[in-house]
């Protein structure tokens, strides 16, 4: 039997539910819930500025030191925002970057945005994810809500942050609300950023999903409720997942018209003449950025706890790793008919990014492949505008040369790894002596005077 006292609790606990959760709704319909977000990077600084740009308050907390007095001075160290926006939003006393934890009790919103990299047997390395968790578990109050953006297997939210979170004896879509909505960031997208992407949002209780979908709801063009969290965590993956094999499929295909002398390049935009059915993708030199070689890692990692094998993830990551030595071997054979080695040819990589127009190396294959080619004794230089140096395996870094027309003359062999706009890429074909174009850079010069070996 229940007794008058239980009952009493129970309406209270109604009630203070209610009240946080209708509190948190008019603090981000009014745009007066303080926002924190966790992680000033490529996800969490974008995210910063179209939150502030909104109206909300927001402080962004980074361990970086150096990193938060840059963006406290206005400056920007992605493509992706300027320093115009930073200075705007601090001029507006609508964004503030700080190092100390201290202040993320007072947020009523916090976002985390930290990395989740592999570790170096490739499992998936969560701890950013702990740390910034802790973080905001140690000042936990009731009436926040708290949402996970990092891109991570499913189950994290439920299995690993949620325990976290209940430690503290508050109830989670009652006392305060947990989601993960994971990031889409394409860096360097001209047509989608962070305001024009769909977003997708899991709650642990149908509490948590609304308190999430009117937070995004109030500074995105798009929000789609998920059931749960896990659901949201698996379609974050089946997206990269869906390019890394896609692109993994193109790049075999590239190999097998090597092997039979086709030009790879036509028979992709051949195929794509077709109105349905067919979805374009281009081989490369390897899969770069944060998220397609190391998100269908993480699927594949909690299904091998499930005693499941992710076949086409595992057979994708094979082909595409590969890619980078297949790139060396093609320099080899360019360079054998001149009756030339790679080691002591002159060797000029041109871009370094992992993709055209962007500053990001994270995951670069470019960068494996200059690796790959300093090994085996080459002199090698390179050019990318926006990567000013890049560190070295041994130790030390190597600094991007200025691209001049005696430096393509002289080269032996020139490397195209990055298709950046910037570059003169009819320039590039008709000083250079010989190319590895990777990107079908010249593919629309005619009748190029230098040597091409295509992907």
């Amino acid at each position: 039997m229940t007794s008058p006292q239980t009952n009493l609790r129970e309406e209270s606990s109604a009630v203070s539910s209610s009240a946080h959760l209708t509190g948190l709704l008019e603090k981000i319909q009014q745009r007066r819930a303080r926002v924190g977000i966790i992680g000033q990077g490529y996800v969490g600084l974008p995210l910063a500025m179209v939150v502030a740009e909104t109206g909300f308050q927001v402080t962004g907390f980074d361990v970086d030191v150096e990193k938060v007095r840059r963006l406290n001075r206005g400056e920007s160290y992605i493509d992706d925002v300027s320093d115009a926006e930073v200075k705007a939003q601090l001029s507006a006393e609508r964004y503030v970057a700080c190092e100390s934890f201290e202040a993320v009790g007072d947020m009523d919103v916090v976002s985390i945005c930290v990395p989740t990299p592999l570790g170096k047997t490739r499992d998936p390395d969560i701890s950013y994810i702990v740390a910034a968790t802790q973080e905001v578990v140690a000042r936990l109050r009731p009436g926040q809500l708290i949402v996970l953006e990092s891109t991570t297997y499913p189950g994290t939210t439920r299995e690993l942050v949620l325990p976290m979170f209940e430690d503290s004896g508050l109830e989670v879509g009652k006392d305060f609300f947990l989601c993960f909505s994971p990031e889409r960031v394409d860096p360097g997208n001209p047509h989608f950023d962070s305001r024009n992407t769909p977003r997708l949002v899991g709650g642990i209780t149908p509490a948590c999903c609304q308190a999430g979908v009117a937070m995004y709801g109030s500074f995105l063009e798009t929000v789609v409720p998920m059931s749960s969290t896990q659901a949201a965590e698996m379609a974050k993956l089946l997206e990269n997942t869906f390019r890394a094999v896609n692109i993994g499929l193109v790049n075999e295909v590239a190999l097998m018209c090597r092997k039979l002398g086709l030009d790879a390049w036509e028979v992709i935009d051949a195929a794509a003449t077709k109105p349905f059915g067919f979805m374009k993708f281009y081989p490369g030199p390897g899969l770069g950025g944060h998220c397609i070689p190391v998100d269908p890692i993480y699927l594949s990692w909690i299904l091998k706890t499930l005693n499941y094998t992710a076949r086409f993830i595992e057979l994708a990551a094979e082909v595409n790793t590969s890619m980078p030595s297949y790139v060396v071997e093609l320099v080899s054979d360019c360079l054998n008919e001149d009756r030339k080695s790679v080691n002591g040819s002159r060797i000029l990589v041109l871009g370094v990014a992992y993709k055209a127009n962007v500053a990001d190396v994270r995951e670069s294959p470019a960068l494996d492949v200059v690796n790959l080619l300093v090994e085996r004794g080459a002199e090698l230089s390179y050019y990318d505008p926006y990567v000013p140096s890049i560190r070295m395996p041994g130790g030390g870094s190597m600094e991007s040369v200025e691209l001049t027309e005696e430096l393509l003359r002289e080269a032996d062999c020139v490397v195209i790894t990055a298709k950046h706009s910037s570059i003169d890429w009819r320039q590039v074909a008709e000083l250079a002596h010989a190319v590895v174009d990777t990107r079908n850079a010249l593919g629309d010069i005619a009748e190029p005077k230098a040597r091409v070996h295509k992907l």
